[in-house]
């Protein structure tokens, strides 16, 4: 964890130097983890944190992100890289599954940038992770992050709204989230970022408290799914910590939601895909 924690200190200073753009070149860098070990220890942390079963045979659904997180921040900290790391806003995930992955497996990892894009509250960068074992592709995720600037005046016709659910799906939980969930999402993911820790450390983002991580959400979630070979979802407001939200579902359709509107959307899959598809 200590090597972490130096890349996002470093990511703390050269995001000083940087202003991000849509139009900013994107640097071709693929990072490699080669036959990367997993801790069964930290994987049933993370399960217990999560709401996973912390003693299944498998990696849960979306733990390969984590084990890909360090590559990513060196990614996002590297200097030619154009969005700083502090602050980033998780906004979508996607993550199939192309095989199983045991905790007695030795994952070969892959991180790469695939392209910036114009948000109406900032620039976007869709970062891809993939897992292979013994060359085979068996997980994959491509996420979206959002860095906050400013960004011109589009007007009436060009701003951009929030897409609301056509129907809402039926409550079947409530969860209760107190304020330091996202220091013990930090403490098993790694992901350190200052806008989860503390309302202080949230504040110079432009956030009032604390928000969880996106990956924590997405993951809970999931985990009402133990059958999902994939998940879909679009992280549509923060949720603040502390904060109380309702968990709605049907079928293979989640929603998380509070009287601000709906937070998360998503769905499941069920049908492990093959690659390229």
């Amino acid at each position: 964890m200590a090597p972490l924690l130096l890349t996002l200190a470093r990511g703390a200073v050269t995001g000083l130097a940087k202003h991000p753009s849509p139009a900013a070149p994107l640097p071709p860098t693929r990072l490699t983890g080669t036959a990367v070990r997993v801790d069964p220890a930290r994987v049933a942390a993370y399960a217990r944190v999560c709401g996973f079963p912390p003693d299944g045979p498998d990696v849960p659904l979306t733990y390969p992100h984590i084990l890909g997180f360090p590559l990513a921040a060196r990614l996002m900290t590297d200097r030619a890289f154009p969005l700083p790391l502090l602050g980033l806003v998780h906004t979508s995930i996607t993550i199939r599954t192309h095989g199983p992955l045991s905790l007695a497996d030795r994952p070969d990892l892959t991180v790469h940038a695939d392209g910036l894009r114009p948000h109406r509250r900032g620039t976007e960068v869709t970062m891809v992770t993939e897992a292979r074992v013994d060359g085979a592709l068996v997980w994959e995720d491509r996420s979206t992050y959002l860095a906050r600037h400013r960004v011109p005046d589009q007007g009436p016709a060009g701003a951009a709204t929030e897409a609301e659910p056509t129907a809402q799906l039926p409550v079947v939980d409530r969860w209760k989230l107190d304020g330091g969930l996202g220091r013990r999402h930090a403490r098993v993911s790694g992901d350190y970022n200052p806008i989860h820790l503390w309302a202080l450390t949230a504040r110079p983002f432009g956030f009032p408290r604390a928000i969880v991580h996106g990956m924590w959400t997405v993951a809970r979630c999931a985990a009402r799914h133990p059958d999902a070979t994939g998940v879909t979802a679009d992280f549509r407001r923060p949720v603040l910590l502390p904060s109380t939200v309702e968990y709605a579902a049907e079928g293979d359709r989640f929603e998380v939601r509070s009287g601000a509107g709906p937070h998360v959307s998503g769905s499941v899959t069920r049908t492990v895909t093959a690659p390229g598809r």
